[in-house]
Order: structure tokens, then sequence, then C-alpha cells
């Protein structure tokens, strides 16, 4: 007789039951809504649900439910799409001043499965529709910042020891054939000693190297980032960027998007839903920064910028409101990296952005205002994008940075840290405080791809996928009945239980289905089959020795344990390293298929040892097997 632990069938039962539990919402779809967030993320409220739907209604556009989610945004969901396209140009029209809309599928799972916390799997940018941009970070802009910050460090430092320098500059000018480094020139008969004395502390960390003056010249300093700094600058800058382009993704309002590192110097930026791209980039790209700094009030700007000659301490800029140009100290205040905060309000003069500042940056606000009563402080906006212009016939793309004064007013009296920026449209105010609220960039972004699928493209795309993954399963299932008989029966029902387990395990990790996460499990499929396959030709071949049929059945399992293990083993570790290393659509397909290795092993070596032993294993006497 076959015997099998009991223990090891109330697992499988278990197993199945939780696993047919947890892939349930699966079964319900996804349906079309529109997501609605107020601009200032306050959370929406039931009265103002229910306006919302009345108003649609009334619109002539049927609405299926509305509810307000865990994240206080309102989802009003509909039973066609035409209808939430209809809905979202209504709610452009209607609410724009109060309300970010947003193109979204919900789950049509019941309430109870949801009181439960189970949701289908999330569907990825090639199934639902949306935005696709693909950004590279200037990794080399980043290095050159840290230079630059370690120049003026040593700038400082040597000029606070009294140390007279000829000139700082960074790698490429000079002699200098070091790669991330700065050259520091003393001047003759400057203390070398001295000197390497005062940068201990600016150059902590880099590798310098001396050169003894001779002549005119003096003494050389030239201190050189090591490969793994730049290594650690660059990864920093892209690690921030990713970051910062989360946070205003979120601000945006856009359900489930996708913000991951790409290769070495990449951004894949996935927003499902999203319809206008030209708003979205616009705001993802900006390399954005404030400055603060008092006016010149003693200079005449009109006079520099006629003659060129800026005072010192100045630096002479251009009003985006007046277009008149302006001078401002260079001393800065406070920056945008010190903001915590940054929202937008209706005040006096019109829409204005509220900031409020850290401590530190706080302190030194309270410290200049109280100082400078009556006098004039100005707002600087920094941003950065790439230009390409023609050089001798080729092709050459440069960062450009543009500084522009966005406001100035009157100091009217002490403040520290919570102040307002006036002077800007509402919409100039909006972007402003997602950009500064979200965090600026370390570095420029460059957008290198876009990709925009519609939703009717995304319909299609299920369509097709499930109709490849239907048709391919019924061949599987078709021709494992018709050529191993009762056996090949056993091994379609462990198919069947093995991809409602894989679609368990999807939905428990939330991890997003994509098109090659569909090739994936009609993949698994196939190694469930081999498996199975394996083992029945296993039998077969101990029946042709003229075991009985009971010992074949027992060895068939037995012996082709290894061959499975073997086969799907090294299938794995292909799975895991393109998992861990891999981006996007091939890390997409690795995670099916690597979950699809473990429970093909389960329902192959468990599941069809249970049924075939619940069939056979009682009977004292088998004359022949159905294989």
């Amino acid at each position: 007789m076959l015997e099998y632990a009991r223990w090891k069938y109330l697992l499988i039962v278990a197993v199945l039951v939780v696993a047919a539990i947890l892939a349930l919402p699966n079964v319900f779809g996804m349906a079309p809504a529109l997501q609605l967030a107020h601009r200032d993320h306050t959370p929406v409220t039931a009265a103002e649900a229910t306006s919302v739907s009345t108003y649609l209604e009334q619109q002539g556009v049927r609405v299926d439910k509305d509810y307000v989610d865990g994240s206080g945004r309102l989802m009003v969901q509909f039973a066609d799409p035409a209808d939430q396209f209809k809905a979202n140009d209504i709610a452009d029209a209607k609410y724009q001043g109060a309300y970010i809309s947003a193109l979204a599928l919900v789950s049509r799972t019941p309430a109870f499965l949801q009181a439960l916390g189970l949701k289908p799997m999330p569907l990825g940018l090639d199934l639902r529709g949306g935005l696709e941009l693909l950004y590279q970070v200037d990794v080399k802009g980043a290095v050159a910042q840290m230079l630059q910050s370690y120049s003026q460090d040593s700038s400082r430092a040597l000029a606070a020891a009294k140390i007279p320098v000829r000139g700082i500059t960074l790698t490429g000018t000079g002699d200098s054939q070091v790669q991330n480094a700065i050259r520091i020139e003393l001047a003759p008969g400057a203390d070398l000693g001295a000197a390497q004395q005062a940068l201990t502390t600016p150059l902590q960390g880099l590798s310098i190297t001396t050169q003894s003056g001779s002549g005119s010249q003096g003494p050389v300093l030239l201190a050189a980032m090591s490969a793994a700094q730049v290594t650690q600058r660059e990864n920093y800058a892209i690690d921030q960027s990713v970051t910062t382009l989360r946070n205003r993704v979120n601000q945006l309002g856009v359900s489930e998007p996708i913000v991951q590192r790409q290769g070495l110097d990449r951004i894949d930026v996935q927003l499902p839903g999203i319809q206008n791209p030209a708003d979205v980039k616009n705001l993802l790209g900006q390399t954005a920064n404030l400055e603060f700094r008092l006016n010149d009030a003693t200079a005449n700007p009109l006079e520099a910028a006629q003659t060129g000659n800026v005072p010192l301490g100045d630096k002479l800029y251009t009003h985006t409101v007046t277009g008149e140009p302006i001078l401002l100290k260079r001393e800065v205040i406070a920056t945008g990296d010190q903001l915590t905060n940054a929202t937008t309000g209706q005040g006096q003069q019109g829409p204005e952005v509220d900031i409020t500042l850290n401590s530190k940056a706080g302190d030194n606000m309270l410290r200049t205002t109280r100082m400078n009563v009556g006098k004039q402080m100005g707002v600087v906006l920094i941003e950065k994008h790439q230009e390409t212009s023609t050089v001798d016939g080729k092709k050459v793309t440069r960062v450009v940075t543009s500084e522009r004064v966005i406001n100035d007013a009157t100091i009217q009296g002490v403040f520290s840290d919570r102040f307002s920026i006036t002077g800007l449209s509402e919409a100039e105010a909006r972007d402003l405080a997602i950009l500064l609220r979200s965090g600026s960039l370390p570095t420029a972004i460059f957008l290198v791809n876009e990709q925009v699928i519609g939703p009717s493209l995304g319909q299609a795309n299920i369509k097709m996928g499930i109709a490849a993954l239907v048709i391919g399963m019924a061949g599987v299932l078709f021709f494992m009945a018709l050529y191993y008989k009762m056996f090949g029966l056993v091994a379609d029902l462990v198919l069947v239980a093995n991809v409602v387990l894989l679609a368990a395990l999807l939905s428990l990790m939330h991890a997003t289905l994509s098109l090659p996460g569909i090739a994936g499990i009609i993949l698994t499929v196939g190694i469930a089959v081999d498996a199975n396959v394996l083992i029945y030709e296993r039998i077969r071949e101990e029946l042709r020795k003229g075991v009985t049929p009971q010992a074949a059945i027992r060895a068939g399992f037995d012996k082709a344990f290894s061959a499975i293990a073997d086969s799907n083993i090294t299938t794995l570790i292909a799975g895991v390293v393109l998992w861990v290393f891999g981006t996007g659509a091939i890390k997409g397909f690795a995670v099916v298929l690597t979950l699809g290795i473990a429970t093909s092993m389960f329902t192959s070596l468990m599941g069809s040892r249970a049924l075939v032993t619940l069939m056979y294993g009682r009977r004292r006497k088998v004359a022949r097997l159905a294989i």
C-alpha cells in the first residue's frame, strides 16, 4: 500500500485554501476611476465627495460609487472608461483650482475581502496605460559640485589662516593631469606647511600631493578624490534624485507610481493613468532651488548692467516680474535645501507660498531681519537645463544654469523660520511649492525617452495577455489529459493549483503584473508540466521493468526528485540573479519566474503525489495504472 503522512495532506489543503482566498480579489478585476486630491493635501471630506459625485451625475456621467481612501483622496468609480474620460474633463474644468485629478484603476473586490486587507495584483504601465519617462542623471556634474564645494571650503580656510593664494582651479586646468581633483596654487613664498595644516579639515579624505615652488611660482597642492569617493558621490546623486522624483510624483497624486534606478545613471518613472505628459515633465524635470539674499540699495543696478562693473560682494540678476536688473548681496541668508515645508495660500497680495525653514536657517533669518528692517530682500530661483549647440560641426551638449529673481520685498518686521513669498501667479505658486516641498535635485537630470501608453492599448494588452495564458494552458491541459489519461488529469489539477498559488504570492507581495509577468506565468506552467512529465515517465519506466503499480508510483516520485531539483535549481539561480540585478520588465519577469519555480516544485512533488496516493494508495491490489 502507498502511504502519505496525514500532516502533509493537511498542509496541502491549508496552503491551497489560503492561496485561493489571497488570489480571489484578482477574479473581480479592476474598474476605471477618477482620483481627486486637494492641492493643499488635506483629506477630502464625505460632504465634498457627495458634492462631486452629484455634480458629475448632473452632467450626465454615471457614477458607480465613490469613497475616500486611506490617504484622504476621493475615488470616483465608473462602469465604463468613456464615463471616466468624460468625468476627468468635467473635473478639470470645474475643480482645477481645488483638486488634482488623475485617471486610475480601482479594484472591484467586495468590501469583506478589502476589510481583510486583500488586494489584487497591481497592473503595470503596459496593462493600465499612462506615461513612462526615462531620465539620465548628470553624475559628472554631481562630482563637479563636490569639487567646487571643496574649492570654496579651501579658499575660506586659507583666507582665515592669512595664507596668500594665486588661484584654485578644478581638474583639467593648468598642467594637472589628475582626474577629479582641485589644484591650489599658493603665492610665491607662502608657507606650504601652514597651508597643509589649514587644509586638514576642508580636504579631509582626499589624496593630497604637493609641489615645491620655484622661481616666480609658489607651492602647489593637488587634492584628488579617490575612485571610491567618486562612485559614492555618483550613487548619492542618483539615490537622492530618485527620492526627490518620488516625492514630486507623490505630490501629483498619482496612484501606484514606479520610480526606480535603471542601469548606472538613469531613472525610470512610470505614472499609470497620467495622460497630460507636458505638465508632468515640466514639474518632474526641474532642478529648482531657492536662495534668499539682501538687496544692495547703495549701488545702481542699471549702471552695473550697462557697464558690466558689478560692485565687489554683489551679484547682478534680472527681475522676472519687472524685467529690470537688480543687485543682490553674494552672502546667502537661507537656501531651499533648508526648507522643512512649503504650501500655497492666498494673501492680501494674491497667491503666495508659505515657507517654513529649519532651526539653523530660521536663526540666520532672524538675525538678518532684525538688523535690516526697512531694507529689501530678494528671492532667487535657480534652475538647470540641458542645451545643445553646434561647435565646429559637432553637437555639444552642456548644462546651463539659470538664476532669476522671482520676488523682492521690503522687510517690514522681524521674522525667523516662517514667512511668505508673494508676486507669483497661482500656477507658479503651486509648482514652486511642490518643487520646494519635495526637495531640490542634487544635480541636473535630462529626459532621454518618453512613452505614452493609452488606456485602450493597455486594455488590449490585458486581453492579449489573458488570451495567450488561456490558450497556452488549454493546450497543455488537453495534451496531458490525452497522453497520460488519469494521471494527466491529476497533472491538470496540479497546474491549476500552481497558477492559483502563484497569483496568491504575487498578490501577497503586491508585485506589479506586466506583460513580461504574464509571459513568466506561461513559462511557469511549462516548468510545472516538465516536472510532472519526468515523474510520469519514470513511473512508466518502472512499469516496463515489471514492478508492481504501487511500487512504480513510489519509485517514480522518489527517483524523479533529483532530476526535478537539479533542473529547477539552475533555473532558480538565473531567476534570482535577474531579480536582484534586473530592472523594469526584466525584474518583473524574474519575480514571476522565481516564485513560479517554488510553487511548481510544491504542487508537482507534494500535490501530485497526494492526489495519486489518494487514488491508488488504499487499494490492496492494483492491476494497472491509467498512465
